[in-house]
Formats: C-alpha cells, sequence, structure tokens
C-alpha cells in the first residue's frame, strides 16, 4: 500500500502561481510508479491535469493547463511537483495525487491504483 500525501495548495489571485507535492509516506517511494495530478471542483466530476511517468520522459496534460502548469519530478527526492503559473478563477478545486503501478501518464483515473486526499487550491480574480 503506497500512501501519498499532497501539499502546498492555497489561495491565490489570478495570475499568480502555486506549486503542489506529492510524496509517499511511511517509508514508501514514488520511483516506479506513473504520478498524475487530478481535480475536481464544487458540483464537477474530478478531471484529469497532469501525469508523468515513473522515469520523468513522458508526460501528459490537460489541454487547458498546457503552457501554464508543469509537472516533474525527482525521484531521488520521493517528490513529484505540479507548478502552476498564471493561475485561474477556474483552475478553483482539489488537487488530488495519484499513482499507478503499471501504465505511463495515463489520464485514465481508472488506471491509478493510489489516491491522496487532495489539497485544496482558490484561485480569486
Amino acid at each position: 500500500q503506497v500512501q501519498l500525501v499532497e501539499s502546498g495548495g492555497g489561495s491565490v489571485q489570478a495570475g499568480g502561481s502555486l506549486s503542489l507535492s506529492c510524496t509517499a509516506s511511511s517509508g514508501r517511494t514514488l520511483a516506479g510508479y506513473a504520478t498524475a495530478w487530478f481535480r475536481q471542483a464544487p458540483g464537477k466530476d474530478r478531471e484529469f491535469v497532469a501525469a508523468i511517468s515513473w522515469g520523468g520522459a513522458r508526460k501528459n496534460y490537460l489541454d487547458s493547463v498546457k503552457g501554464r502548469f508543469t509537472i516533474s519530478r525527482d525521484n531521488g527526492k520521493n517528490t513529484v511537483t505540479l507548478q502552476m503559473n498564471s493561475l485561474k478563477p477556474e483552475d478553483t478545486a482539489v488537487y488530488y495525487c495519484a499513482a499507478a503501478r503499471v501504465g505511463s501518464a495515463s489520464s485514465s483515473d481508472d488506471e491509478y491504483d493510489y489516491w491522496g486526499q487532495g489539497t485544496q487550491v482558490t484561485v480569486s480574480s
């Protein structure tokens, strides 16, 4: 069992930046797991945001965040980071980290085995 912990959420004005981090707790490592970020806004379904393969070579993004968000990983530090720039009010949501034992940077939440509890991102206009 891999327990994921997200951090870095908060409130920011439109145009600002936030950096979200995902780590594995209890002595586990994210190395070897494809890792993704999803988000869920109030009253909406959960949606894919970005994913990165276990080695970091492949990345996948939601069209509306391309050029604004960057996903990266440091397996030595057991961390996957989502750097979010030029934030918009429509980016407001709870952001979840997810890890998959197999696969590579998929946008389908069905392929992810482990999920964090989420971190709130609020962007005001």
